[in-house]
């Protein structure tokens, strides 16, 4: 895009995609995915984090850049894949903008290119990378899921008033809370919006420096600070729609797995039982090294910025409540695989018990008999 001194917002819009594509991966290096190496995920130091960074840092494959024609023209678009080990990627698009207006942002949901969506361009890419990753992924899924995507609008600090000046972050969010708004749900008439709504959809956001925000809503967000440190925000947000995609993964997994173990022990149950038993034990196993796996790519110590903005967004995605569906189907799995062991238990110790009876009768003939 060519400079504009009268344009008041410049920056990108981050558009995540994380996909659940197997069950595992295979834990080997890639040395190489569509053509360009693999490298690894590095997070840089700031004053918003601790010393000590302690993040979990996949591998990832940096594309070449795409000239596109967007919705304000010709655009430079550039897109990361980050593997993760849960049988997961997570493909980022960004597309730099330049306004006026911040609800001239709106455009930018449901991207769309002159030669077609963004939404069908990462699905195409998504299917291309798990073609190539078919020999790492372990049990992958027959065909690919629907994504669990985000997007967030980064915008340059510092913001400018009116007068194109210099101002701050929070005094500016105040002064344009439901153009933020209109912008995070996607509506293109603010003057609709009413002001509960305009209230709700702001309403978790934070801010570390005068001249930097971040406000978080459950389909997109708004990050306003220094482009240098957009990279470590997004990637907390990153994060954590991964984890959302996971969880619903799995939330799907165990629901079938409770459909099925009901089905079989009512249909088939002197075979489905052991069958049955063979794969709660099994989901029980997964399902501890999915949450181990899970928590340690999502790890946070300490009360700092980023923690908060973790603690924000995964209040946002509900995903306490995700945590809690699944740890109530895992117990009730639990249940049903105590009941089956149980149950399994009194009858090998039944058959016991006819065997010994059985012995101690083949005793008596023997003794009897032998007497005579």
């Amino acid at each position: 895009m060519k400079a504009n001194p009268a344009i008041r917002y410049r920056g990108e819009v981050v558009y995540i995609y994380a996909f659940d594509v197997a069950y595992d991966t295979a834990r080997k290096p890639i040395r190489e995915l569509l053509g360009q190496p693999v490298a690894q995920f590095v997070v840089d130091a700031s004053k918003r984090s601790p010393r000590q960074l302690f993040f979990y840092k996949p591998q990832m494959v940096r594309l070449p850049p795409m000239e596109r024609i967007g919705p304000l023209g010709a655009v430079r678009v550039e897109r990361v894949i980050k593997l993760l080990p849960v049988g997961a990627i997570s493909i980022t698009v960004r597309v730099p903008f330049a306004v006026n207006h911040v609800e001239e942002l709106v455009a930018f949901h449901d991207l769309q290119f002159s030669n077609g969506s963004l939404h069908d361009e990462v699905r195409r890419l998504a299917q291309d990378v798990v073609a190539e990753l078919h020999g790492h992924l372990i049990r992958p899924q027959p065909q690919l899921l629907e994504e669990e995507a985000y997007t967030v609008f980064c915008i340059a600090a510092p913001v400018l008033n009116a007068e194109n000046e210099p101002m701050n972050a929070e005094q500016w969010f105040q002064a344009h809370r439901r153009q933020i708004a209109a912008l995070l749900t996607q509506e293109e008439k603010m003057e609709r919006l009413s002001k509960q709504e305009a209230e709700e959809s702001t309403a978790r956001y934070l801010s570390y420096y005068d001249n930097d925000l971040v406000v978080l809503d459950w389909d997109a967000a708004l990050l306003v600070d220094e482009p240098a440190d957009f990279d470590e925000t997004l990637y907390i947000m990153e994060l954590a729609n991964l984890q959302l995609a996971e969880l619903e993964a799995y939330d799907r997994l165990l629901d079938d797995a409770l459909e099925r173990s009901y089905r079989d022990l009512g249909e088939r149950p002197l075979r489905s039982r052991r069958d049955t038993l063979r794969e709660l034990r099994d989901i029980r196993i997964d399902m501890a090294r999915f949450n181990d796996e899970l928590s340690n790519i999502t790890k946070f110590f300490g009360d700092w910025h980023l923690a908060r903005i973790y603690e924000k967004i995964s209040s946002r995605f509900h995903l306490g409540d995700w945590h809690r569906s699944i740890d109530g189907k895992l117990r009730t799995l639990d249940e049903l695989y105590q009941l089956l062991k149980h149950d399994q238990n009194n009858r090998t110790m039944f058959w016991l018990e006819v065997t010994i009876i059985v012995l101690f009768v083949i005793d008596l003939v023997i003794l009897v008999l032998g007497l005579k």
